[in-house]
């Protein structure tokens, strides 16, 4: 009988309208949702997921404003596009909205938030963060900064072989980045392996971004049209197998992860629940010995860690440097301009090294200016513990809040007219932007968040960006294919967890220097036989 009155429409639009005016009579006197699109009953505003993207919400805040309310099945939506908004979010409010969202995909792939990115706000999330901070982030991690050179070098190597022919710079520099967290990951560049581990995460970055009806609507989660939840075992039992793997062979080693070569895995392992306390290794100084003794990881937590590693940081690094090196070659007036200070610098009778990159302050403008048109990842999301209030509009517990740090790195009020143009001058001395930085307390610029939930990886991620785009610039000058002229490269992109150029970077490497590079050749032209 109940089944009939829930197959009938009418019972159902009824039902929705009741619902529809209980909510409303809840919600008298409380401060009112920041204006959006009139929701449809139930769905609400779902038919719009696909404007859900960077491009899309700055769009519709252009109509709504700065704070935006959508409501996609039962939950609450709020698009954050302005750095004012932005401010009140992640400074004014941060302990409020600290938490994360999880879709029913990630929490089942991050074995129930048991990773840094998407657990809570609490107690573990903090104890992991500092684990991440102090071991797996930190320069005191020398194999993994020593990964970003060799590799680095690697680059320059696949370049220089291309004997003048157009290389695909993007692939190029994916490989880059894939081979450096791999490296500091697991200790090793195993070609077998890593192929492994790549195909195990193109299917969890997959079904992360999957549409599962019951993340808007919990009472249809029953629903799998798609075969996601097949798709989620099989993907999570795929990485069981290999890094359960990984981890056995670790702690057979028993290797000390104050070592030299130490890795990831390593440096995790000395928490592993299952390792006896009074025989795991102690860390000492930098707040190890408080960790030692509170933060005990579980296998599953050493999985979802791992995860958040190479997503955090195989992807938006290597779409930095692309971006980098495809804006240099849309204006060439600023690649003239960084391999000038490059030459005046470094000279061209070697390559960059890092100890040149503190001397380079025009380059470190071009990088600035890149993160503020393609930040790593467009879309920052945050969930609030409590209702609150944000602008004088109201946000109920639970809300899913999107601060779109695309959009807000071209707010025209914080970046004048030329919001779109890429102009890394702003960034000079004499620049309008002068002064700006990155770190999360310039709510117009936010690439790497802000507050708790900001970067923890951001000190290596922009050395592995700056490296490879001095490296790059420095060693070679570079044409289009084709006889294609600056103005003609397509400059669109992607919408995903980064937001990638929409085609791959292909050009034309020259070599510009006459000195010793890698692996023993003279010079660069000495590269492309090796």
């Amino acid at each position: 009988m109940a089944m009939e009155w829930l197959q009938d429409p009418v019972s159902l639009v009824i039902a929705a309208s009741v619902a529809f005016v209980l909510m409303q009579i809840r919600r008298w006197g409380k401060a009112p949702l920041p204006p959006g699109p009139k929701p449809l009953p139930i769905i609400g505003s779902m038919m719009m997921t696909d404007q859900l993207t960077h491009r899309g919400l700055a769009a519709l805040a252009k109509e709504y404003g700065g704070l935006m309310h959508l409501r996609l099945g039962r939950r609450h939506t709020f698009a954050v596009s302005t750095p004012e908004y932005a401010r009140e979010v992640l400074h004014v409010q941060d302990g409020v909205f600290s938490n994360r969202p999880a879709t029913i995909a990630i929490a089942y792939l991050t074995y129930d938030r048991g990773d840094m990115a998407f657990a809570h706000y609490g107690s573990f999330w903090r104890q992991v963060r500092k684990l991440c901070v102090m071991k797996l982030f930190s320069r005191r991690r020398a194999e993994t900064w020593l990964a970003v050179r060799d590799e680095s070098a690697a680059l320059v190597r696949a370049v220089a072989r291309s004997g003048g022919e157009a290389v695909n710079l993007g692939e190029l520099i994916f490989t880059l980045t894939k081979n450096v967290i791999f490296r500091a990951a697991f200790g090793t560049c195993d070609g077998d392996g890593q192929a492994e581990f790549i195909s195990i995460l193109q299917e969890f970055s997959k079904l992360f971004g999957a549409f599962n009806i019951g993340d808007f609507i919990p009472w249809l989660s029953w629903m799998d049209p798609q075969g996601i939840n097949g798709r989620l075992r099989a993907a999570r039992a795929a990485l069981d197998r290999f890094i359960d793997k990984i981890i056995d062979e670790h702690m057979k080693t028993g290797k000390n992860p104050d070592e030299a070569d130490a890795d990831m895995v390593d440096d995790m392992i000395a928490f592993l629940a299952e390792v006896d306390p009074h025989v795991a290794t102690n860390f000492t100084g930098d707040g190890g010995d408080d960790l030692q003794k509170t933060l005990r990881l579980t296998r599953d937590n050493i999985k979802a860690i791992i995860m958040d590693v190479m997503f955090g940081g195989t992807e938006t690094v290597a779409s930095a440097i692309e971006w980098a090196m495809a804006e240099m070659m849309h204006s060439p007036d600023v690649l003239r301009r960084v391999q000038q200070e490059l030459a005046d610098v470094v000279g061209l009778d070697r390559n960059v090294v890092e100890s040149d990159l503190d001397k380079l302050p025009f380059l470190k403008c071009v990088v600035k200016e890149t993160l503020r048109l393609h930040p790593p990842i467009p879309l920052l999301l945050h969930e609030n513990a409590e209702d609150c209030v944000v602008g004088g509009y109201s946000v109920p517990r639970g809300s899913r809040v999107m601060i779109n740090v695309w959009a807000i790195g071209r707010d025209r009020g914080a970046w004048k007219d030329d919001a779109d143009v890429f102009r890394p001058s702003r960034f000079t001395p004499a620049g309008d932007a002068a002064g700006l930085d990155f770190k999360g307390g310039c709510f117009e610029f936010l690439p790497f968040g802000s507050g708790r939930r900001s970067c923890p990886g951001m000190a290596l991620g922009l050395y592995a960006l700056e490296l490879a785009v001095a490296q790059l610039a420095h060693g070679f000058n570079w044409a289009l294919p084709d006889g294609m002229k600056p103005s003609e490269l397509d400059m669109s992109d992607i919408f995903g967890l980064t937001a990638p150029r929409a085609t791959r970077l292909f050009a034309v490497p020259m070599p510009r220097l006459t000195c010793p590079l890698y692996g023993g050749a003279t010079s660069v032209c000495d590269l492309r036989s090796r």
